[in-house]
Parts: C-alpha cells; structure tokens; sequence
C-alpha cells in the first residue's frame, strides 16, 4: 500500500466458476499496479454469479486468498449479479462490504460509488426484479435450495437477463439523468463513479449550475480497465496504464 498513490476503482469482471482469462488478467492488476495503490474499490459484478458463499468454487477462492494479501483496504459493493455475496466470503478475501451508495473522501474531493443498476430507473421490468431478489424472505429460501439447484437456477436467469438486454432499447438499460442529478444532489458530491452499463467513459454534467463528473467503469470480460483516482481527479485506464480509448462502449449483459 502507498499513502501517496491513487485509489483505483474496478467493476464488473463477470467472474465465472472456474479461472480463464479475464481471472487471470485480474491477478496481474492485483499482483500489479493494485499493490501501489492506497484503496481498492470493486463496485459489483465482481463475479458472474453468487450463489453463496458455501459454494466454495475454486477460482473464487484462490481470488479471495489473492484479495486477502492485498497490503492495502479493499472495498466490496453488491452488483446485480453478486448480491447474495456474505460475511463468510468477504472475511476470506479481506474485503469491506459497502452500502449501495458509498460517499467516499477521495483525494480530489467526495465521491459517490455505486453498482449503478438502480440508477436505470427506464428499466421497470429489472427494477420490479432487484425489488424481489433483495428481499430477505427471497434471500434465505434461496440460499436453502440445494447447490445443484441453485447453479441452475443462476444459469437460468443469466441466459434470462441476457435475452432480455437484447431486446430492450439502449437508452432503456442506460442509468437515466433524473437519477444521476438527484443521487449527486442528494449526497452533495461532484463526482459519481458506477459500472454496469458496460458503457466505459467520463461525462461532465452540471448539478444545480455545479460541474460535476459521471465516471462509468468498464465490463472486463470486454476490454478490462480501471479507474485510478488521485489529487487531479479520476483517469480511466487500460491494464497497461493508457489512457481509455473513448469508443469502448458497449451494450449491457
């Protein structure tokens, strides 16, 4: 850990049960430019699907072994596809669990992380979903299934959700303006940072006639990149130390 260094911020890796590669591009950032960092922060998605943190698949837990020597603070939030992720898993890999909207006192000023799902408020049929499968009764019936069935049934709504995304229009499963202005005026922040959409860039945008930036993470099962933050502000960055090319969108999984 370096006091002096940037906070690096990184979402949406889509993990899966077993290593490949993106899980092994994801060692070499922590086994790299992550060691000189003051911060880490992963803002969902870390993995494709959690099914609970008794599954114990393997790439998961050497991950966590990795995340556990890190010598530095690693922050967790919940993604659309890991929300069941516990305690268990996160005292294993060292991390902090964060609320859904974390204020953090970063060095170029309060920031704002989130996953970024609930600010999609256009995508009515996902958000009646999150409402169901953020419930605790949802929850703990679940996790009580039988592990067979619960990977089926995350295989399930993984080709589900998929499907879906084809079919809704991009600005659909885009984060609505509506929110975004109201999450930053709400918190008092000039900076939000979010991953989700797979749609990697940085916005300016004004607040109230306050300039504010939207930094949207990339999906690292696409092109992998990070977000590297220090006393001059959030720079967007491939796995090489580049900047982001500005074309690197691409549509919601």
């Amino acid at each position: 850990m370096s006091p002096d260094g940037p906070v690096l911020v990184v979402s949406d890796l889509h993990l899966d049960r077993e290593s490949g590669p993106t899980f092994d591009r994801f060692l070499e950032f922590l086994r790299g430019p992550a060691r000189t960092a003051a911060a880490l922060y992963i803002l969902g998605d870390l993995f494709e699907y959690w099914i609970g943190d008794d599954a114990r698949f393997d790439a998961a837990e050497e991950l966590a072994g990795v995340l556990a020597r890190l010598p530095l603070p690693v922050t967790f939030q919940h993604g659309n596809r890991d929300f069941l992720l516990g305690a268990g898993y996160a005292q294993r890999a060292g991390m902090q669990i964060a609320p859904e909207e974390l204020r953090v006192p970063f060095p170029c000023g309060p920031a704002l992380l989130m996953h970024g799902d609930s600010l999609c408020t256009a995508d009515i049929d996902y958000l009646k979903f999150r409402e169901i499968v953020r419930q605790p009764d949802w929850q703990q019936a679940f996790l009580a299934r039988p592990l067979p069935e619960r990977i089926a049934e995350a295989e399930r709504l993984r080709a589900a959700s998929r499907d879906a995304g084809r079919q809704k229009a991009r600005d659909i499963t885009d984060v609505h303006p509506n929110a975004v202005t109201e999450v930053l005026r709400a918190h008092g922040v000039s900076l939000l940072i979010h991953g989700h959409t797979h749609r990697p860039a940085i916005h300016g945008l004004q607040v109230d006639g306050r300039p504010c930036l939207r930094c949207v993470l990339p999906a690292w099962d696409e092109r992998p990149g990070y977000l590297a933050v220090d006393a001059r502000g959030p720079r967007l960055l491939t796995l090489d130390g580049q900047d982001y090319p500005s074309d690197a969108g691409h549509p919601p999984a």
